[in-house]
């Protein structure tokens, strides 16, 4: 089922000059960054993008996050960045790939994983709330 072409966003990338250190190659942290705007792309893709959440009463802070580097990624380079769904019944586990955008070369993989936290009482959901159900089109 999360096979489902919906469940999955890319964006492409060129490496701005200021996301890289004195040799030109990107500095770790932003990567992050990247996975950030694919994962925005995806959400919003599914009609439930940040201000969908906070309308729905939930805000979905990441609580666990993981990256690891294959190969360098250099300043105005084109990149390609793959959000997928992994787990969304307990939480929202994306999981991510960054290509080289010309040869198609996997340089980085990671994970994010969020959970919902009600905007009025302040307490984590167990169980993810039935607006993303919804909004992905899957029965809890």
């Amino acid at each position: 089922m999360l096979t489902d072409p919906r469940f999955t966003a890319e964006v492409e990338l060129t490496v701005p000059f200021h996301d890289a250190d004195p040799m030109g190659v990107v500095w770790h942290g932003n990567y992050f960054r990247y996975f950030e705007i694919a994962r925005e792309a995806l959400m919003n893709q599914l009609n439930y993008g940040y201000r969908e959440m906070s309308e729905s009463g939930y805000v979905w802070p990441v609580v666990d996050a993981k990256i690891k580097y294959r190969a360098s990624v250099l300043f105005e380079q084109k990149i390609r960045v793959r959000a997928t769904i992994e787990e969304f019944e307990n939480r929202l586990k994306i999981a991510y790939q960054i290509f080289d955008a010309a040869s198609g070369k996997k340089t980085t993989v990671g994970y994010t994983i969020q959970v919902a936290v009600s905007k009025e009482t302040q307490e984590m959901s167990f169980i993810s709330p039935d607006i993303l159900f919804e909004r992905m089109g899957v029965k809890p």
